[in-house]
């Protein structure tokens, strides 16, 4: 199998501040523990074993057993769960939303790399026990964000109304979703497993938390996938305590503002704050119903509602029902780290970029901070395609280039003149700096007029530039068209593939294949993009 790879910073895709942090930059690096090496990951063992309680170990034992109870579940996935209940057992983590039929390409990808990466642990470190865990996000709101994926270039989507936690949300509706996307699949052998997927996991359950469970264990199983739902009273007893102390003393918002003031104040950056503390940062939750909870006039309320209590009342309550307290985006990784024995959480760009806002709130509360590990990405290409790049003499880097300058390149690599007009350029510019020794030495006043000029025919050069690569657009039109249908193929809507596309395009021709050959190429630790081109 023929693959590819590219720096991720080389893509364009990714922020600077990700790439600063593959770099490992200096200045990042209070924001963070340990750097994602697998000499790293001995110390990180250390620290997480010394302070993970065995009772902890325990609950979730518990938890899994009830949640897994009925699920037709894999060896390799019942003796990961059975493993969790000895000290020497480790989780690496990642998390994603309960996007229909799994939303983005990219969930595979999270996935698998949390697969291979205990793979890497366990070869390297023997004596311990590594279980990847998909830590489904059932107590998130945003059904607009979840409610649809993408079939070769169409949009297939949910409409229904809703509120409070997605997790508890009826399937109600899906058997239409169902309808639709059977016609748009076709039939084939890989179509009928498709089809049957769907319906079994969204017709035969109930709500979208038991559906996206079933869907990810059916995919995974065989490769020991733990797959944790937190939403549950059990785990939050465990959060009972951090929970009083976000009520009353509002720890995270001082640690994670103070934290975005350094982020912000970082010279020549150009970094952006992903998430932003509230005063309190927790949702209260009920059956229909994810409302924040503020403190107002003396007393806890939540929004939208008329529940209210006294410092006492509230605190009184989170004992008695800590189910009903939802940490938001600030606090869920503080929730996960507290009631998993985890070494490592493995994201998207933009999830690492909050995570390194919330270290400092970590220190405070005396709760480990993990490794932080930037999931692989891919681009999956045909064979067919594959064969017409070649033929276009075109490269990897060329493709992930903006479709302007793309085809510009095009242009002028098989463009018969010269269309670059850097040599005139910096001929000109030569002819002017002699112009600036002469003003010096005559009149200073006369600098200013020089500069002027400069720019002036700078301009001029660059717009001859523009025209004559439009004039040879038009004269190549052909041979443009067949670059830009090939990279639109690759990177729908001009973005990632994996940010666009649904894993079932690919199921649909290659089957089992598909995450057979991400679990064989994808390098957790490898910090590039792979290109994989499936046959």
């Amino acid at each position: 199998m023929l693959t590819d790879n590219i720096p991720f910073k080389d893509t364009g895709y990714f922020s600077k501040l990700i790439c600063d942090y593959l770099d490992e930059k200096e200045d990042l690096k209070p924001f963070y523990s340990l750097f994602p090496s697998i000499e790293n990951f001995k110390s990180q063992i250390e620290e997480k074993q010394s302070s993970f309680k065995n009772e902890n170990r325990v609950v979730l034992y518990d938890v899994l057993k009830k949640q897994y109870k009925g699920l037709n579940t894999s060896e390799t996935t019942q003796q990961n769960i059975e493993a969790l209940k000895q000290k020497h057992t480790f989780t690496i983590t990642t998390g994603h939303q309960l996007n229909l039929f799994t939303g983005p390409l990219y969930f595979l990808f999270k996935i698998v790399s949390t697969i291979n990466l205990t793979r890497e642990l366990k070869s390297a470190y023997p004596e311990y026990n590594f279980v990847p865990v998909y830590w489904m996000a059932t107590e998130d709101h945003d059904f607009d964000e979840i409610n649809f994926f993408n079939f070769k270039g169409k949009k297939i989507q949910w409409n229904r109304d809703g509120s409070g936690a997605v997790g508890e949300f009826s399937n109600e509706g899906l058997d239409k979703v169902f309808d639709i996307f059977s016609k748009e699949i076709g039939q084939n052998l890989h179509a009928e497993t498709l089809k049957q997927l769907f319906k079994d996991a969204y017709l035969d359950h109930d709500n979208l938390a038991e559906a996206t469970r079933f869907l990810a264990n059916e995919l995974f199983s065989n490769l020991g996938l733990v797959i944790l739902d937190a939403n549950t009273k059990d785990l939050k007893r465990e959060f009972i305590p951090f929970i009083e102390k976000e009520l009353t003393e509002q720890l995270s918002f001082k640690h994670v503002s103070e934290t975005n003031k350094k982020i912000n104040a970082l010279s020549n950056k150009e970094y952006s704050i992903q998430v932003n503390p509230r005063e309190i940062n927790l949702f209260y939750l009920t059956k229909g119903l994810r409302e924040r909870i503020v403190y107002e006039d003396e007393k806890y309320k939540v929004l939208n509602t008329k529940f209210s209590w006294s410092k006492s009342e509230i605190l009184k309550h989170v004992n008695k029902m800590p189910e009903r307290f939802s940490p938001n985006v600030i606090l869920r990784p503080l929730y996960q780290e507290v009631v998993l024995p985890n070494l490592c959480y493995i994201g998207g760009g933009g999830e690492l970029a909050y995570w390194l806002q919330l270290k400092s709130n970590f220190v405070a509360h005396n709760v480990t901070f993990p490794i932080l590990l930037l999931r692989n990405s891919v681009l999956i290409k045909t064979k067919q395609q594959t064969e017409k790049l070649n033929k276009l003499n075109i490269s990897s880097h060329d493709m992930f280039l903006k479709q302007d300058a793309f085809v510009n390149k095009r242009v002028r690599d098989i463009s018969n003149i010269d269309i670059d007009f850097t040599p005139q350029m910096e001929y000109l510019q030569k002819q002017f700096k002699e112009l600036f020794i002469l003003a010096e030495q005559t009149d200073k006043s006369f600098i200013g007029a020089v500069k002027a000029q400069e720019m002036k025919q700078l301009k001029g050069l660059k717009h001859l530039e523009k025209r004559l690569i439009r004039a040879q657009k038009r004269k190549l039109s052909e041979q443009v068209s067949r670059i830009v249908i090939i990279q639109d193929e690759l990177f729908p809507n001009k973005s990632l593939q994996e940010r666009q596309s649904n894993f079932s395009e690919f199921y649909l021709q290659h089957g089992e294949l598909l995450i057979q050959q991400l679990v064989l190429n994808l390098q957790p630790l490898k910090a590039e993009f792979l290109i994989l081109n499936l046959d």
